[in-house]
């Protein structure tokens, strides 16, 4: 018995999926410039039309090669709960960050939220990472991102997130997805970058990148805390001109002596060299 074969045109009379080449040969025969492509499975299919075929589901060992372009993302939240309105409250803090990694340079930000879960944060650290990474190195270099969130990593990687658009980002059941004005911008930048892979890590281990990101993320909070505003995002290049600029800013001893525990914290893990050592 013959596979059965789905066929993706992505060019042609009437672009789509079709289960059958009959149905397919319908519209791309005699066609001009047709584009298309067979398959074994739907979803590989429709990755490929969607111009999403170099999206991995493969978890490698390393992070990536030592030149190679590594995203960190993180995302968190200081309440009792991740149901907006319900047990998160307003005035909790919440909080993500990235980090890009490539060869010797490293881009790190931060930003925060007052009442937002911990989901949106994670997507939130998503979307600032990829288009920092579009920003800088443009949509043609291979990235490898790192993330500690099931959410995140298992819409994408399962595909959830090309269902949810298909049906106009509802779920199966017919509820509109949560966060789905988060969800359509990371469709729309997957959609643009060429090609990346997904890895998840075990939070608070013993990633260093994510190790990192958390910090940061914690120290957006601290100044939450302390100052009752959110800090202003602003993109550094290297770890020790990051927590310079958080010192800078710090406007009572609590904040002080949490950036002096992140300097120490970051020797130890050898994020951060003292020129004075």
């Amino acid at each position: 018995m013959a596979k059965k074969k789905f066929y993706a045109i992505k060019k042609g009379r009437k672009p789509g999926i079709y289960r059958t080449w009959d149905e397919a040969k319908q519209q791309v025969d005699g066609f001009p410039g047709a584009i298309y492509k067979s398959f074994s499975t739907e979803s590989e299919a429709e990755q490929w039309q969607d111009g999403r075929d170099s999206i991995s589901k493969a978890v490698p060992q390393s992070d990536g090669k030592a030149d190679g372009l590594v995203l960190y993302t993180d995302g968190g939240s200081r309440n009792t709960g991740n149901v907006a309105g319900g047990h998160v409250r307003k005035e909790d803090l919440a909080a993500w960050a990235f980090m890009i990694k490539k060869g010797s340079l490293q881009l790190s930000d931060s930003g925060g939220e007052f009442g937002a879960t911990n989901n949106r944060m994670e997507i939130m650290a998503l979307i600032n990472g990829l288009k920092m990474v579009i920003q800088r190195f443009g949509d043609q270099e291979p990235i490898l991102v790192v993330s500690d969130s099931k959410y995140v990593l298992d819409a994408i990687n399962q595909n959830w997130i090309w269902g949810w658009k298909r049906r106009n980002w509802k779920k199966a059941n017919g509820e509109i997805v949560a966060n789905k004005e988060l969800w359509q911008e990371v469709a729309l930048l997957l959609g643009r970058i060429k090609h990346v892979e997904f890895k998840w890590t075990k939070g608070h281990a013993d990633n260093t990148g994510n190790v990192f990101v958390d910090e940061l993320l914690n120290q957006t909070m601290d100044q939450m805390t302390s100052t009752k505003q959110v800090p202003k995002s602003k993109t550094t290049t290297n770890v020790q001109k990051k927590i310079v600029q958080n010192k800078e800013a710090a406007s009572n001893p609590e904040t002080e002596k949490s950036v002096q525990d992140l300097m120490t914290s970051f020797k130890q893990l050898g994020l951060f060299k003292d020129p004075n050592d």
